[in-house]
């Protein structure tokens, strides 16, 4: 098998000037020097936190064949097993570009405003049961994210799937058009990132420019269980998207979702499409969750895998960490039920969460949630945590922890006596949440990744395990 790259390849596409570098092969790429591996060529960007160039060294002693680096860097510093270019990142965007004009992989680009992960994550499970499969690692979905993740993908895939995030309009479009999909995807349009969006329709607008990118005689593939679908319909249109096939519990969608129920510790569904039925069986939990399988499934069949084969590989698709994961910790017969959605949150996503606590039942204890600040809402933001009263009180918890700021209006809205106890921060109470948990209980943790909620979920792990 060739190497991802050759040294020779890397230098030609940044149009770098290789220091004291001998050719060879490249076999990974990393902008992070705890993470090289042999032959890997390390990028030193410059982040919001840290700038790579300090750790080039580090990178270098660790194994890495070579480092790309700018030109202050090398006037400042010399050194050997260097690729020289003005701007790092800019010369991995041209890498990228490279890797996806040498590439026969069937691409896929996914986007919306909950949902991509998970729903990345499933087209991943049904792609890699069929052929060599490439796709974003956690949320690289940024501006270095897309990059890098396009740079890494092999020659020899056969399927691509990349996850396109965004907080600010005009941010999709530069990279859909690096990655090029033949499918893009939405997955919903929400009220999130309302602090830089005057409208969820704004929203709708800025997530339509996946289709910018898309190639010529590509498909678009869009959740209709929103109000914003016409929105998405018309840009599609504008952008001379020809096809359009949608997905989801709506009648109208072309591959509709029936018959959702839960059996046997499953969910079990139908998808109708085109007259026949296709039989899912899943053990992540929600419709929301139902909706995103879905999602992987008609875009395989729309790849050319069979809808059974990707059904079955579907059947063993967990929820990835931080969105969703069920663990039961300690004992078999009194575990502690562990429902991790710590990664990120946003009225659709939390209120999905909300309705599936709703169905858990405590292994022999009590109910407990434990909710963070939904970042970025702007001046909705106070309404909009206020929104999600009815969804606390039908999930049937027995105790209610609240973190953050913005998360007040959320405890005004359930009156007194419904909130155990409220925080600024994690760390002001995470020891008494975890003293007053015990084996038998059920627990959910959500809330932004910004409010760090994904400590206590650690500190659960280790307390319970």
């Amino acid at each position: 098998m060739r190497p991802l790259w050759t040294v020779a390849e890397v230098v030609a596409a940044t149009g770098g000037r290789p220091e004291g570098l001998l050719e060879g092969p490249i076999g990974s790429i990393s902008i992070d020097s705890r993470d090289i591996q042999p032959d890997a060529l390390f990028v030193a960007i410059e982040g919001d936190t840290h700038d790579g160039h300090d750790f080039v060294g580090k990178a270098l002693e660790q194994g890495a064949a070579a480092a790309l680096v700018s030109e202050a860097f090398h006037a400042r510093n010399g050194g050997s097993k260097l690729i020289v270019v003005a701007d790092p990142l800019a010369a991995l965007t041209k890498l990228a570009v490279a890797a996806r004009a040498r590439s026969q992989a069937q691409i896929v680009a996914v986007t919306g405003s909950a949902g991509k992960t998970t729903t990345k994550e499933a087209m991943l499970t049904v792609f890699a049961a069929v052929g060599e499969t490439h796709a974003s690692v956690k949320s690289f979905n940024n501006h270095w994210g897309v990059p890098l993740t396009l740079a890494r993908l092999p020659r020899e895939a056969r399927f691509g799937v990349f996850e396109i995030g965004m907080n600010h309009a005009g941010e999709i479009t530069p990279l859909v058009k690096l990655v090029r999909p033949h499918i893009s995807v939405i997955t919903t349009v929400a009220a999130a990132h309302l602090e830089f969006f005057a409208s969820v329709a704004d929203i709708a607008m800025a997530k339509a420019e996946i289709f910018l990118g898309l190639e010529p005689g590509g498909t678009a593939v869009l959740n209709g269980d929103h109000e914003y679908l016409h929105i998405l319909f018309g840009r599609a249109r504008e952008a001379g998207v020809s096809r359009i096939v949608t997905y989801g519990f709506d009648e109208s969608c072309d591959w509709r979702i029936t018959g959702y129920e839960a059996r046997g510790g499953r969910r079990h569904l139908s998808v109708v499409h085109d007259g026949q039925v296709h039989e899912l069986s899943l053990q992540v939990q929600g419709k929301h969750m139902a909706a995103n399988a879905v999602a992987a499934l008609v875009v395989a069949s729309l790849a050319g895998e069979g809808p059974s084969t990707a059904a079955a590989a579907l059947a063993g698709f967990g929820a990835p960490e931080g969105r969703g994961e069920s663990a039961r910790l300690g004992p078999a017969d009194r575990p502690l039920l562990l429902v991790d959605e710590s990664y990120n949150a946003n009225v659709a996503s939390m209120t999905a969460a909300l309705e599936v606590f709703a169905g858990v039942s405590a292994p022999g204890g009590r109910k407990v949630l434990v909710l963070g600040d939904m970042l970025e809402l702007g001046p909705l933001g106070p309404e909009l945590h206020a929104s999600l009263k009815d969804a606390v009180l039908k999930s049937g918890a027995d105790r209610i922890y609240l973190v953050g700021r913005a998360i007040d209006a959320l405890g005004k809205a359930l009156g007194e006596g419904f909130v155990t106890a409220q925080t600024a921060s994690i760390d002001e109470i995470a020891e008494a949440i975890l003293s007053s948990l015990a084996h038998g209980d059920a627990v959910m943790v959500k809330g932004s990744n910004g409010v760090r909620l994904s400590s206590l979920v650690k500190l659960i792990r280790e307390r319970f395990a």
